[in-house]
C-alpha cells in the first residue's frame, strides 16, 4: 500500500519536515505514528495525502508514484484514501448526512447510492439518530465521529486519522481509537497520528516514532 525508502521532505523555508524515512505499510495494517509536536507526523501524512512531494527518496502510494502537475492522477489516488483532519473540515448549516454525502459525491456513485452508504456509514459510529442534525449544533466528540464516518462511507484503501483524539478526555478518546482500528480489514489499511502514547493498544498495533523528522523505531 505504501512503499517509502529513503524519503526526505524539506519545505520552502529550509525546513527539514522529514529526513531518510524507510517503511512498508501493507493492507490490513493499523499503524501508529507517534512523536512530540513538530516531529514530523502531519509532514507525513501530507506526503500520503500528495499534498507535499518527497525532496529525495522514493515513494509509492498503492503501488504508484506521484510528481507535480498530475492533477488528474493525485485526484484518483485521493478517491482512494479517507482523511480525518484534526479541523475534520466540516461543512456548517449542513446535516450530519449531509456532510458525509458531500465527501462522496466525486466517487461517480448514483444519490441513493451516496445516501445509503453515507446512513450505514452513520450508523457505525453510532450516529444515526443525528442524520438531520446541523454539525455545528453537535459536539465536539460528535463531529470528530462524522470525519470517521465520511472517511470509512467511500472505503478507502487507506485511512488516514491525524491527531484524532486531541481535544478528548481520556474515555473517549479511547472510544476513538477503538472505532478506527474497527476499521482496519484485509483490505483496509488505517494509519493514526498521535502524541498519546499512554492511549495506545500495545498487542494489536504497529507503532513508529518520529523525532525532529527522524524515524526512531519501527
Amino acid at each position: 500500500m505504501i512503499e517509502a525508502k529513503n524519503v526526505s521532505l524539506q519545505y520552502a523555508d529550509g525546513t527539514l519536515a522529514l529526513h531518510s524515512i524507510s517503511l512498508s505499510v501493507k493492507a490490513g495494517e493499523l499503524v501508529y505514528i507517534t512523536g512530540p509536536s513538530g516531529s514530523g507526523k502531519t509532514s507525513f501524512l501530507k506526503l500520503i495525502m500528495v499534498m507535499e512531494f518527497p525532496t529525495s527518496g522514493s515513494l509509492k502510494i498503492l503501488g504508484q508514484t506521484y510528481a507535480r502537475g498530475q492533477t488528474g492522477r493525485i485526484r484518483q489516488l485521493r478517491r482512494s484514501l479517507g482523511p480525518v483532519f484534526q479541523d475534520f473540515k466540516l461543512v456548517k448549516g449542513r446535516s450530519a448526512l449531509e456532510n458525509i454525502m458531500l465527501g462522496m459525491r466525486f466517487l461517480g456513485l448514483s444519490y441513493s447510492e451516496i445516501k445509503k452508504k453515507s446512513q450505514e456509514a452513520l450508523a457505525r459510529v453510532g450516529l444515526e439518530h443525528k442524520a438531520n442534525t446541523p454539525v455545528e449544533n453537535m459536539s465536539w466528540g460528535e463531529n470528530q465521529r462524522i470525519s470517521i464516518a465520511r472517511a470509512i462511507a467511500r472505503k478507502p484503501a487507506i485511512i488516514l486519522a491525524d491527531e484524532p483524539t486531541g481535544n478528548l478526555d481520556k474515555e473517549n478518546a479511547i472510544k476513538i481509537l477503538d472505532l478506527l482500528s474497527s476499521c482496519k480489514d484485509s483490505n483496509t489499511a488505517v494509519i493514526i497520528t498521535t502524541h498519546a502514547t499512554h492511549l495506545i493498544p500495545q498487542n494489536q498495533s504497529r507503532i513508529i516514532r518520529l523525532n525532529s523528522g527522524v524515524m526512531e523505531e519501527a
